[in-house]
């Protein structure tokens, strides 16, 4: 833990700086970059295999796209990348990893808490391999179990929409009915509630169990955030991969309305420029500084193990400022992470 809390913070000022194969009878995106080494020696060969939606997703595989690309700039070599589909079997997320495997690839990076049986399983196989998870943790001696506080952030979140909001009444919405997405719904409400305890606030999961598409349907999460503001939310807070950008559209339909963006600074996100007034600010999980450091410390030939931990007070999360929506509410945010760092507040993990 003490290395990696070195490694963090050399790199999280950096942070911000920027399908055709079948396996097992699901098919994945496959594309492969290559670029000579910019450091000496021949670089680094990384594999990542992406949840659903993939890059492009505008949310949380483009964070661990970012840590990736910034990694390959810095040392050289290539990235070769695998998605996953709503459909896959647990045999077809084994399958991906072991390709990747049997490639050469090292480090390989699963992103995604689906991934942590296949890494369990698949790590074993290749002992000399480096695996990296992101959201889950698996014991074992070339696993890097990367895992945050989302539920930290999610706090803040809560805070700033408790202090937008017009109508104490606010939304939360869940890709996928999870231990891991409960830990955003939990936080959220907390700091909510934490702030002004008589807003009401609506939830809804856009899928349950092991059907993984909440994560990768635009077209629900507008649904959801269209129903909320019906009902009279005009905060929105979606915590549901490429989904939420289907919530943002909806929100920027609705005056006075605000939504909330997740994993990435999404008011910087190109796609989502013309909703970006309607985006009050974004719980960024620096997933791209816990691929940064994992690729780097393979590359240093100290590959991190165990698992490492990126909190609110190592800036694993925050909040995003840009737009300057937030502005006038950064004493009473600071106050409360203040709050969360120094132990006062304990931010809740289950709803």
């Amino acid at each position: 833990m003490r290395r990696v809390a070195k490694l963090s913070a050399a790199c999280i000022a950096t942070a911000a700086l920027a399908m055709t194969a079948t396996a097992c009878g699901s098919t994945s995106s496959d594309n492969t970059t290559d670029s000579s080494s910019a450091g000496g020696g021949k670089g680094v060969k990384i594999g990542l295999a992406y949840d659903v939606g993939g890059r492009g997703d505008r949310s949380f595989n483009d964070s661990a796209a970012r840590g990736a690309d910034k990694a390959k700039t810095e040392f050289g070599g290539s990235i070769k990348e695998l998605t996953a589909k709503s459909s896959d079997t647990p045999a077809d997320r084994d399958q991906r990893l072991t390709d990747l495997a049997q490639a050469g690839y090292n480090p390989i990076i699963a992103v995604g808490y689906t991934y942590a049986p296949a890494v369990d399983k698949v790590s074993k196989q290749f002992p000399k391999t480096s695996f990296g998870l992101i959201d889950a943790v698996v014991p074992g001696k070339n696993v890097d179990s990367i895992t945050f506080t989302e539920e930290q952030g999610s706090y803040l979140a809560g805070v700033a929409a408790a202090l937008k909001t017009k109508k104490d009444h606010v939304g939360f919405i869940g890709g996928v009915d999870s231990p891991l997405i409960k830990k955003f719904e939990a936080g959220y409400v907390q700091g909510v509630k934490a702030t002004n305890p008589k807003i009401k606030v609506d939830t809804q999961y856009l899928s349950h169990g092991s059907d993984t598409s909440g994560f990768a349907s635009p077209d629900k999460g507008k649904q959801a955030a269209q129903g909320m503001l019906d009902n009279g939310a005009d905060v929105v807070y979606s915590a549901a991969g490429s989904s939420g950008n289907g919530a943002i559209e909806a929100v920027s339909g609705v005056k006075g309305a605000w939504a909330i963006g997740v994993d990435s600074d999404q008011y910087q996100i190109p796609g989502l420029a013309k909703y970006k007034n309607s985006i009050l600010t974004s719980m960024v999980k620096n997933v791209d500084v816990g691929v940064y450091d994992f690729v780097k410390s393979v590359k240093d030939g100290k590959p991190l193990t165990g698992t490492n931990t990126y909190s609110l007070e190592k800036n694993g999360v925050s909040l995003s400022t840009s737009g300057g929506f937030i502005d006038d509410i950064k004493a009473k945010l600071d106050a409360a992470k203040k709050k969360i760092v120094d132990g006062s507040v304990k931010v809740k993990t289950t709803p």
